[in-house]
Parts: structure tokens; sequence; C-alpha cells
């Protein structure tokens, strides 16, 4: 299962946006990263860097990478609707996403983890796929013998974001009902997904 391992902070320098989470090396060090740092005089960027920024952005956001990202796309590209809405929407539609949304875990990568391992499952079975696409009703749990792990109750005591209206979750039941797909309105990513459908579009 193929995933970004390499250095997290400096990812999060580059766009200047916590992207994996609250990150204290970016609170102290809000610019680029590099040997000159803030101080480097940058070039202005091409149209084409733009956009291909913009798409880097949306990788790193939902910890994907690039041949599931196209994928992805390309599935968007076929659906009915705007495109660009659609790509966001199947990402949020994500099993570890959604598990991160409510909470079991403070960023992506650990709601991916806790997916591989077992500890989560959809309607009553346990599901170890991450990029599985969770649908409208679904019910996303956590797996029995699972809901006494620290980390899980951890993260879920100190859940930083507020709720979304497409999710629902009981806390006496350890389990949230996926309501509805998110309008784009309703997702809280600052991405400028057009950027990545003009990439594409190339």
């Amino acid at each position: 299962m193929a995933k970004y391992i390499g250095p997290k902070s400096k990812i999060a320098r580059k766009f200047g946006e916590p992207i994996y989470g609250p990150d204290k090396y970016l609170d102290r060090k809000n610019f680029p990263p590099g040997q000159h740092g803030i101080n480097k005089k940058r070039k202005k960027s091409s149209e084409y860097g733009i956009q291909l920024r913009e798409k880097q952005k949306a990788k790193y956001t939902y910890g994907i990478l690039e041949r599931q990202f196209r994928n992805t796309f390309e599935k968007a590209s076929r659906s009915k609707g705007v495109t660009g809405v659609v790509l966001l929407q199947l990402l949020e539609s994500r099993l570890d996403n959604v598990v991160y949304r409510f909470g079991l875990a403070p960023t992506r990568a650990g709601a991916r983890q806790l997916v591989s391992h077992r500890h989560i499952t959809v309607n009553g079975n346990v599901i170890n796929i991450p990029s599985y696409q969770v649908k409208p009703g679904d019910i996303v749990g956590v797996r029995e013998k699972s809901k006494s792990l620290e980390s899980i109750h951890e993260s879920l005591s100190t859940r930083r974001y507020a709720k979304l209206s497409w999710l629902e979750w009981d806390d006496a039941q350890m389990a949230g009902k996926f309501m509805n797909v998110p309008d784009r309105t309703e997702i809280p990513e600052d991405i400028r997904e057009q950027l990545i459908i003009e990439l594409y579009s190339k």
C-alpha cells in the first residue's frame, strides 16, 4: 500500500498551511524551507506551476499518491456533475478521511493506520481499505475489540474540529453515520479545484 513517508513539516511549510494537522515547526517557521528560507527571492510562478502546486496540495492534504489521485480524477470526470466538485466529494468519501473527520484520529495518516490495522467497521463489517468509498447511510464505527484503544479515546477527547453537517456521531456507540455527500460549500479544505481540472485538461 503506497503512501507518502517523507518529511511532513517541510511540505506544510512549502504551502504555508498545516496540511497534516497542528505543526509546531510550521508555527515557528511559517516560511518556505531551504537554506535561504524567508529571504530567498522566488521567481513568479507560471500558470502551469500554480496549477501543479494546487494539485500537489490536494494530494498531500488527503494523503494519496499520484496514480491514485489521477484515478480518482478520472472517476470524477466520468461522473455527472461538476468534475472539480465531484473530485473533492470522492476524496471526502474515502474511509480514511471519514474516520479522520469523525475525530477517531488526529490526522489522516493516523486514520489510515486505524483502517489498515482493522480497527474500523462499515455497517458492522471490518474494512481495511483506506480508499473504500463510504456511501450515504453507511455506519462507520470502531470495531468492538478496538473500543478500548487509548489512542482513539484520546483523539475523541481532544477533537479540535467543528462538527460537519453531513456526519452524525454517537459517542455511546463509538460509531457515526455518513448522512450524505457534502456540497462544495460544506467542505472546509482550502483547495482551488478548478486549477486541478485545468492542469489535467492540458
